[in-house]
């Protein structure tokens, strides 16, 4: 399965209180359809007491399983809270963009806009190198108040 077939065949799953496993999520979405996979982000912040993130992600055999899902568990009800159901959105680190891990001149798309050929270098080399024009030519004169002597 492709990258693009994948997250269309995903959902995001929000609002998931601190009791919820893999597995109350595999059961609860198991009736639309085969799951491929589920994730669950463990909370990363180690002062917190809760075991996840609070959303969560998944994974169908199938993108019609995925719409079933989201047509019938957006803002239902699990463990006492409301959940979300939608539509999951790849990662930023998943496309050539800004916010990915790779610093934006090394990616191929920002390379083939911004390419300067060697010549245009040279040109500007040489304009940064060129001596600047005294700023002082055509005042000459100047320095003497009132009107000028005809």
């Amino acid at each position: 399965m492709t990258d693009a077939t994948r997250w269309k065949a995903t959902v995001y799953v929000g609002g998931l209180a601190p009791q919820v496993t893999v597995t109350t999520l595999q059961e609860a979405f198991l009736p639309f359809g085969d799951i491929a996979d589920v994730s669950l982000p463990k909370n990363e912040n180690p002062n917190s007491t809760e075991p996840h993130r609070g959303f969560a992600y998944v994974e169908f055999e199938d993108a019609e399983d995925a719409k079933e899902a989201i047509d019938n568990m957006d803002q239902a009800e699990l463990f006492g809270r409301v959940i979300k159901v939608s539509a999951a959105k790849a990662p930023k680190s998943a496309g050539v963009q800004l916010g990915g891990k790779t610093a934006v001149w090394e990616q191929e798309g920002w390379l083939a806009e911004h390419a300067v050929s060697e010549e245009d270098r040279l040109a500007t080399d040489q304009a940064q190198n060129a001596r600047p024009e005294d700023p002082m030519q055509g005042l000459e004169g100047l320095d003497v108040l009132g009107p000028k002597q005809e």
